[in-house]
Protein backbone atom coordinates (compact mmCIF):
# COMPACT_ATOMS: atom_id res chain seq x y z
CA UNK A 1 0.00 0.00 0.00
CA UNK A 2 3.04 2.30 0.26
CA UNK A 3 2.89 2.64 -3.52
CA UNK A 4 -0.44 4.47 -3.19
CA UNK A 5 0.56 6.62 -0.20
CA UNK A 6 0.51 10.36 -0.98
CA UNK A 7 1.54 11.55 2.48
CA UNK A 8 3.82 14.56 2.26
CA UNK A 9 2.63 15.42 -1.27
CA UNK A 10 0.73 18.54 -2.29
CA UNK A 11 -1.95 18.47 -4.99
CA UNK A 12 -3.75 21.25 -6.85
CA UNK A 13 -7.20 20.30 -8.15
CA UNK A 14 -8.83 22.80 -10.50
CA UNK A 15 -12.61 22.92 -10.47
CA UNK A 16 -12.30 21.12 -7.15
CA UNK A 17 -15.11 22.77 -5.24
CA UNK A 18 -17.89 20.43 -6.37
CA UNK A 19 -18.84 17.44 -8.49
CA UNK A 20 -16.15 15.32 -10.08
CA UNK A 21 -13.41 17.70 -8.95
CA UNK A 22 -14.53 17.44 -5.35
CA UNK A 23 -14.47 13.64 -5.62
CA UNK A 24 -10.94 13.72 -7.03
CA UNK A 25 -9.73 16.06 -4.29
CA UNK A 26 -11.28 13.86 -1.62
CA UNK A 27 -9.63 10.75 -3.02
CA UNK A 28 -6.20 12.38 -2.99
CA UNK A 29 -6.77 13.64 0.56
CA UNK A 30 -7.82 10.17 1.70
CA UNK A 31 -4.49 8.92 0.33
CA UNK A 32 -2.69 11.52 2.47
CA UNK A 33 -2.04 14.45 0.13
CA UNK A 34 -2.44 18.07 1.18
CA UNK A 35 -4.92 19.73 -1.16
CA UNK A 36 -5.41 23.07 -2.87
CA UNK A 37 -8.81 23.33 -4.57
CA UNK A 38 -9.52 26.24 -6.87
CA UNK A 39 -12.42 27.41 -9.02
CA UNK A 40 -14.18 30.64 -9.92
CA UNK A 41 -16.42 30.37 -6.82
CA UNK A 42 -13.92 30.93 -4.03
CA UNK A 43 -16.48 30.45 -1.25
CA UNK A 44 -17.34 26.95 -2.47
CA UNK A 45 -13.65 26.06 -2.59
CA UNK A 46 -13.10 27.39 0.91
CA UNK A 47 -15.97 25.23 2.15
CA UNK A 48 -14.57 22.18 0.35
CA UNK A 49 -11.14 22.82 1.87
CA UNK A 50 -12.62 23.00 5.37
CA UNK A 51 -14.34 19.65 4.81
CA UNK A 52 -11.18 18.05 3.39
CA UNK A 53 -9.21 19.08 6.46
CA UNK A 54 -11.48 16.79 8.47
CA UNK A 55 -9.60 13.93 6.76
CA UNK A 56 -6.44 14.95 8.60
CA UNK A 57 -4.66 16.82 5.81
CA UNK A 58 -3.97 20.48 5.18
CA UNK A 59 -6.25 22.10 2.60
CA UNK A 60 -6.68 25.48 0.99
CA UNK A 61 -9.52 26.84 -1.13
CA UNK A 62 -8.82 29.61 -3.64
CA UNK A 63 -10.71 31.48 -6.31
CA UNK A 64 -9.32 31.18 -9.83
CA UNK A 65 -10.45 31.54 -13.42
CA UNK A 66 -8.30 29.05 -15.34
CA UNK A 67 -8.50 31.27 -18.43
CA UNK A 68 -6.53 34.02 -16.70
CA UNK A 69 -2.73 33.44 -16.70
CA UNK A 70 -2.20 35.82 -13.78
CA UNK A 71 -4.77 34.05 -11.58
CA UNK A 72 -3.26 30.68 -12.48
CA UNK A 73 0.21 31.91 -11.53
CA UNK A 74 -1.17 33.26 -8.25
CA UNK A 75 -2.62 29.86 -7.29
CA UNK A 76 0.67 28.10 -8.00
CA UNK A 77 2.64 30.78 -6.13
CA UNK A 78 0.31 30.58 -3.13
CA UNK A 79 0.57 26.78 -3.12
CA UNK A 80 4.36 26.94 -3.13
CA UNK A 81 4.38 29.59 -0.41
CA UNK A 82 2.00 27.71 1.88
CA UNK A 83 2.96 24.08 1.18
CA UNK A 84 6.49 24.27 -0.19
CA UNK A 85 5.86 22.98 -3.70
CA UNK A 86 3.50 21.32 -6.17
CA UNK A 87 3.78 17.54 -6.52
CA UNK A 88 0.46 16.77 -8.22
CA UNK A 89 -1.73 18.77 -10.58
CA UNK A 90 -5.22 17.62 -11.51
CA UNK A 91 -6.64 19.67 -14.40
CA UNK A 92 -10.36 19.15 -13.91
CA UNK A 93 -12.01 22.54 -14.53
CA UNK A 94 -14.33 22.40 -17.53
CA UNK A 95 -17.40 23.78 -19.22
CA UNK A 96 -19.78 22.87 -22.05
CA UNK A 97 -21.86 24.59 -24.72
CA UNK A 98 -24.76 22.62 -26.14
CA UNK A 99 -25.86 23.35 -29.71
CA UNK A 100 -25.75 21.72 -33.15
CA UNK A 101 -22.46 22.42 -34.97
CA UNK A 102 -24.21 24.64 -37.50
CA UNK A 103 -25.70 26.77 -34.72
CA UNK A 104 -22.77 26.97 -32.31
CA UNK A 105 -21.80 30.65 -31.89
CA UNK A 106 -18.14 31.60 -31.96
CA UNK A 107 -18.40 32.94 -28.40
CA UNK A 108 -19.66 29.55 -27.22
CA UNK A 109 -16.89 27.71 -29.05
CA UNK A 110 -14.23 30.07 -27.69
CA UNK A 111 -15.47 29.85 -24.11
CA UNK A 112 -15.18 26.06 -24.14
CA UNK A 113 -11.76 26.13 -25.80
CA UNK A 114 -10.49 28.71 -23.32
CA UNK A 115 -11.60 26.73 -20.25
CA UNK A 116 -11.19 23.12 -21.34
CA UNK A 117 -8.01 23.39 -23.35
CA UNK A 118 -6.18 26.67 -22.74
CA UNK A 119 -6.83 26.39 -18.99
CA UNK A 120 -5.19 22.94 -18.97
CA UNK A 121 -2.18 24.38 -20.79
CA UNK A 122 -1.85 27.40 -18.49
CA UNK A 123 -2.00 25.37 -15.27
CA UNK A 124 0.29 22.66 -16.63
CA UNK A 125 2.82 25.28 -17.68
CA UNK A 126 2.72 27.17 -14.36
CA UNK A 127 2.84 24.06 -12.14
CA UNK A 128 5.23 22.31 -14.51
CA UNK A 129 7.85 25.03 -14.19
CA UNK A 130 7.91 24.41 -10.45
CA UNK A 131 7.97 20.62 -10.94
CA UNK A 132 10.94 20.99 -13.29
CA UNK A 133 12.81 23.00 -10.66
CA UNK A 134 11.94 20.39 -8.01
CA UNK A 135 12.94 17.40 -10.13
CA UNK A 136 9.56 15.86 -10.96
CA UNK A 137 5.84 15.59 -10.39
CA UNK A 138 2.64 14.18 -11.79
CA UNK A 139 -0.10 15.77 -13.89
CA UNK A 140 -3.53 14.18 -14.35
CA UNK A 141 -5.79 15.77 -16.95
CA UNK A 142 -9.51 15.07 -16.85
CA UNK A 143 -10.65 14.35 -20.40
CA UNK A 144 -13.85 12.48 -21.30
CA UNK A 145 -15.03 9.52 -23.34
CA UNK A 146 -16.59 12.25 -25.49
CA UNK A 147 -13.06 13.02 -26.65
CA UNK A 148 -12.63 9.47 -27.93
CA UNK A 149 -15.70 9.03 -30.10
CA UNK A 150 -18.75 10.77 -31.48
CA UNK A 151 -22.23 10.43 -30.04
CA UNK A 152 -25.80 10.72 -31.27
CA UNK A 153 -26.78 14.39 -31.67
CA UNK A 154 -30.05 13.92 -29.81
CA UNK A 155 -28.06 12.97 -26.70
CA UNK A 156 -24.78 14.90 -26.85
CA UNK A 157 -24.75 17.82 -29.28
CA UNK A 158 -21.72 19.70 -27.98
CA UNK A 159 -18.99 19.72 -30.60
CA UNK A 160 -16.79 22.21 -28.75
CA UNK A 161 -16.78 20.03 -25.65
CA UNK A 162 -15.97 16.84 -27.57
CA UNK A 163 -13.26 18.60 -29.56
CA UNK A 164 -11.54 20.08 -26.55
CA UNK A 165 -11.60 16.79 -24.65
CA UNK A 166 -9.98 15.13 -27.64
CA UNK A 167 -7.44 17.94 -27.52
CA UNK A 168 -6.76 17.24 -23.85
CA UNK A 169 -5.93 13.63 -24.73
CA UNK A 170 -3.52 14.74 -27.48
CA UNK A 171 -2.03 17.38 -25.15
CA UNK A 172 -1.49 14.69 -22.51
CA UNK A 173 0.44 12.43 -24.86
CA UNK A 174 2.65 15.20 -26.22
CA UNK A 175 3.41 16.85 -22.88
CA UNK A 176 4.28 13.45 -21.40
CA UNK A 177 6.88 12.98 -24.11
CA UNK A 178 8.27 16.48 -23.70
CA UNK A 179 8.63 16.40 -19.91
CA UNK A 180 9.53 12.78 -19.17
CA UNK A 181 13.22 13.68 -18.91
CA UNK A 182 12.29 16.13 -16.15
CA UNK A 183 10.75 13.29 -14.12
CA UNK A 184 7.21 14.56 -14.77
CA UNK A 185 4.55 12.01 -15.67
CA UNK A 186 1.45 13.19 -17.52
CA UNK A 187 -1.67 11.04 -17.85
CA UNK A 188 -5.39 11.55 -18.33
CA UNK A 189 -8.65 10.10 -17.08
CA UNK A 190 -11.61 9.86 -19.46
CA UNK A 191 -14.78 9.53 -17.37
CA UNK A 192 -18.06 8.33 -18.80
CA UNK A 193 -21.40 9.52 -17.43
CA UNK A 194 -21.15 10.90 -13.90
CA UNK A 195 -24.04 12.98 -12.49
CA UNK A 196 -22.90 16.61 -12.26
CA UNK A 197 -24.09 20.12 -12.98
CA UNK A 198 -22.91 19.75 -16.58
CA UNK A 199 -24.21 16.23 -17.15
CA UNK A 200 -27.55 16.34 -15.35
CA UNK A 201 -29.33 18.25 -18.11
CA UNK A 202 -28.64 15.37 -20.50
CA UNK A 203 -29.24 12.65 -17.92
CA UNK A 204 -32.62 14.11 -16.98
CA UNK A 205 -33.75 13.80 -20.60
CA UNK A 206 -31.98 10.66 -21.80
CA UNK A 207 -30.86 8.93 -18.62
CA UNK A 208 -32.51 5.56 -19.10
CA UNK A 209 -31.35 5.24 -22.69
CA UNK A 210 -27.80 6.15 -21.67
CA UNK A 211 -27.83 3.65 -18.84
CA UNK A 212 -28.87 0.88 -21.23
CA UNK A 213 -25.71 1.61 -23.23
CA UNK A 214 -23.45 1.09 -20.20
CA UNK A 215 -22.51 -2.58 -19.68
CA UNK A 216 -22.28 -2.17 -15.89
CA UNK A 217 -25.80 -0.72 -15.94
CA UNK A 218 -25.24 2.44 -13.91
CA UNK A 219 -23.72 5.90 -13.93
CA UNK A 220 -20.43 6.64 -12.21
CA UNK A 221 -20.73 7.12 -8.46
CA UNK A 222 -19.03 9.23 -5.78
CA UNK A 223 -16.19 6.73 -5.27
CA UNK A 224 -15.56 5.63 -8.84
CA UNK A 225 -12.83 8.10 -9.82
CA UNK A 226 -10.87 8.05 -6.59
CA UNK A 227 -8.89 4.88 -7.34
CA UNK A 228 -7.99 6.10 -10.81
CA UNK A 229 -6.63 9.47 -9.69
CA UNK A 230 -4.75 7.98 -6.71
CA UNK A 231 -3.16 5.41 -9.02
CA UNK A 232 -2.03 8.00 -11.57
CA UNK A 233 -0.84 10.48 -8.93
CA UNK A 234 1.14 7.95 -6.90
CA UNK A 235 4.20 5.73 -7.24
CA UNK A 236 1.86 2.88 -8.11
CA UNK A 237 1.99 4.24 -11.68
CA UNK A 238 5.69 5.15 -11.66
CA UNK A 239 6.18 3.57 -15.11
CA UNK A 240 2.96 4.94 -16.62
CA UNK A 241 2.90 8.13 -18.65
CA UNK A 242 1.15 9.47 -21.79
CA UNK A 243 -1.87 7.24 -21.12
CA UNK A 244 -5.62 7.87 -20.92
CA UNK A 245 -7.48 5.72 -18.40
CA UNK A 246 -11.14 5.27 -19.35
CA UNK A 247 -13.57 5.06 -16.41
CA UNK A 248 -16.98 4.59 -18.04
CA UNK A 249 -18.53 1.34 -16.84
CA UNK A 250 -17.70 -0.25 -20.19
CA UNK A 251 -19.66 2.25 -22.30
CA UNK A 252 -16.86 2.65 -24.86
CA UNK A 253 -16.86 -1.12 -25.52
CA UNK A 254 -20.24 -0.90 -27.27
Amino acid sequence: MKLFDLSGKTAIVTGGGKGVGRQLAEGLAEAGADIVVCARQADRCEQAAAELEQLGVRALGLGCDVRDPEQVQEVVARTVADFGGVDILVNNAGTVWGAPPEDTPIEGWQKVVDVNLTGVFLFSQAAGRRMIDDGGGTIVNIASVAGLRSGPPEVMNAIAYNTTKGGVIAFTRDLAGKWAHHGIRVNAIAPGWFPSDMANFVLDQHGEDIKRRIPLGRYGGPEDLKGAVIFLASDASAYVTAQTLVVDGGQSAW
